[in-house]
């Protein structure tokens, strides 16, 4: 009798034991985590990269004078608009003594070379008339006489040109009056009335009496790191957005591209310029900062995935996804890639629309941790 019951205690301890370890193992064969999905979707992908720079006119001229002096009068204002040979301002010459000194110590010696030829010229004439000298010689007498004049008259106007900025005879091709050498809007005038300027020559670029540009002609101006210069090539296209315009995007052409970098801030830098197009009538201030978006790659209404759903095989690096095919039960399907803008990437083949993707950042069922 006490037998029976020992051997029927340890059936009862056998039974439960694997009861336990039965109960265990389908407990652990059980996902504790539930994974959610997202589907593909029809987007336009574009892969770009951006520039930092501002908006400039393409062509700016700085108007200089061609003598120094100071400024008397100004005739324009920053913003008006200004068409070729129009008057900007008007000079008071201070002549440079040592050069003072000299073209009238010139005007003295042209002065007296004149006396002494008319008084030869008188001479040879009073000789000619009376038959004592040929023609030849006494026309030889006038010509000397005569350049000796014209020497002098030059003489005297480069003396006045020297001390006042302009003679008589040039009329509007005084020194004194600065005029404008191209049409469009004086973007600038950095002198005042009562300004010391000095001229434009070979040893001094001049000071500046005004800039003067054609604003409706206008483009970008930035730089690119090295590690994206190799991305970009002449003629893609730019999508220009200028931080004091709000809402507004205006298209442009990258037409030229550094062919050399400079170090700025630790690295290389690259200069390119964008040509903008089709201008409305918003109007565009010289020196804006803007930022120029790059369109490396576009592809219109395409399928799209996000791209942090996509795997990569660990040993061939080929990438895939994983589709839903039942609750919870997924299968593996290799994808072709396209293109992408960082969040977003074109599916080529191996997925549809319909498809519900797995989302690699699982939900964790509250019961996982019991």
């Amino acid at each position: 009798m006490k037998k029976s019951v020992t051997i029927i205690i340890l059936l009862v301890i056998v039974v439960t034991f694997v009861g336990a370890l039965y109960y265990l193992y389908q407990k652990n064969a059980q996902d504790p985590t539930i994974y959610t999905t997202d589907s593909p979707e029809t987007k336009t992908i574009v892969k770009r990269t951006v520039a930092t720079g501002s908006i400039l006119p393409r062509d700016e001229v700085l108007i200089k004078p061609n003598i120094s002096g100071i400024v008397e009068e100004i005739f324009i204002e920053p913003g008006e608009h200004v068409k070729t040979g129009d008057l900007i301002a008007r000079l008071r010459i201070v002549p440079n003594l040592t050069n003072l000194a000299s073209t009238q110590n010139q005007v003295s010696t042209a002065k007296i070379a004149l006396d002494n030829q008319k008084r030869n010229f008188e001479r040879q004439k009073t000789l000619f008339e009376r038959g004592v000298i040929s023609a030849n010689d006494f026309e030889q007498a006038e010509v000397a006489y005569l350049q000796a004049e014209q020497t002098y008259n030059a003489a005297r106007q480069t003396f006045d040109i020297v001390k006042t900025g302009t003679t008589r005879g040039l009329g509007s091709s005084a020194n004194t009056e600065i005029r404008a050498t191209v049409s469009g809007m004086v973007l600038e005038v950095p002198v005042k009335v009562g300004n010391q300027v000095i001229e434009s020559n070979n040893f001094n670029e001049g000071t500046t009496i005004a800039a003067i540009a054609d604003v409706t002609n206008m483009i970008f101006e930035g730089k690119v790191d090295e590690s994206e210069v190799g991305k970009i090539k002449e003629g893609l296209p730019l999508e220009i957005t200028v931080g004091a315009i709000d809402n507004k995007t205006f298209d442009a052409v990258l037409d030229f591209i550094a062919p050399k970098g400079n170090l700025e801030s630790g690295a290389i830098q690259f200069e390119i310029r964008g040509t903008l197009q089709n201008l409305d009538s918003t109007f565009i201030r010289a020196g804006l900062s803007a930022n120029a978006s790059i369109i490396l790659e576009r592809a219109d209404e395409v399928l799209a995935l996000k791209e942090s759903l996509v795997q990569f095989d660990g040993t061939t690096q080929k990438p895939f996804v994983e589709i839903e095919n039942g609750n919870q039960n997924f299968e593996r399907r290799e994808v072709e890639l396209g293109i992408s803008d960082g969040i977003y990437v074109e599916i080529k083949s191996g997925i549809s629309k319909d498809d519900k993707v797995k989302v690699w950042n699982p939900i964790v069922s509250p019961f996982a941790t019991r």
